[in-house]
């Protein structure tokens, strides 16, 4: 038993040290890929190719943070890295029969895309949430938006905002309107069930929700949180 008891310490010990240099080496390095990259490599229901640029923070439209923030998470400048706010409400809601919601954060969000695979068992959601502990900890909110935009899926084999950028509308990331930035961030998270060029009344009516919860989004000259 003794034995036992000190293979499970150790492994979770390894574990801990792991993603601690894990996260650590994402602050600073550009990563590679991410495993739903992967994994739709080996799903039929997928083309497998990849399409993906990353490119800084600097070079990527106000236009398209701003408008993430206003779909995914408007309080992302407040908390730190859950949404207790959301929470409550997404348990209230579904107490009452309503329509099965989420409370993911950006934070959470870019946890799951970056090191995760995709699911809803209590083992993920776990991971994630120590996961997004570990980027409020040692990442800046910049870099938590600066990888969330570069990573996350925009459609079949399109990941990151430069790609959906200029596969959708020819042109880079930092040229992107109010209206296209509102139309890609409308799609997420299911973007390859969604289309920003052909969008569904739905997904006009969430884009047209997005624009006007933009205009309360403040975000600052050098850092997005002002």
């Amino acid at each position: 038993m003794r034995l036992v008891i000190r293979i499970l310490v150790r492994t979770v010990l390894a574990f801990v040290l792991l993603s601690i240099v894990w996260v650590l080496l994402y602050r600073f390095v550009e990563p590679p890929g991410t495993p739903l990259m992967l994994l739709r490599k080996f799903d039929d229901r997928y083309t497998g190719a990849v399409r993906k640029r990353w490119v800084p923070l600097k070079h990527i439209s106000p236009n398209a943070i701003r408008a993430v923030i206003a779909a995914e998470d408007s309080r992302f400048c407040e908390h730190h890295g859950f949404d207790f706010v959301e929470i409550k409400n997404a348990v209230r809601k579904n107490r009452r029969g309503g329509e099965l919601r989420g409370a993911s954060t950006i934070t959470q969000q870019t946890a799951k895309n970056l090191f995760l695979w995709p699911g809803r068992n209590y083992v993920r959601k776990g991971l994630e949430a120590w996961f997004a502990v570990l980027l409020e900890l040692f990442w800046p909110k910049d870099r938590i938006v600066e990888v969330y935009l570069n990573v996350v899926e925009f459609g079949d084999g399109i990941y990151g905002i430069e790609a959906a950028a200029r596969h959708y509308y020819g042109r880079s990331a930092r040229r992107l309107t109010t209206r296209q930035a509102a139309l890609l961030a409308a799609v997420l998270p299911n973007a390859w069930v969604y289309s920003p060029v052909d969008p569904s009344r739905l997904t006009r009516a969430r884009a047209a929700m997005i624009e006007s919860r933009m205009r309360a989004v403040a975000i600052g000259r050098r850092s997005v949180c002002p």
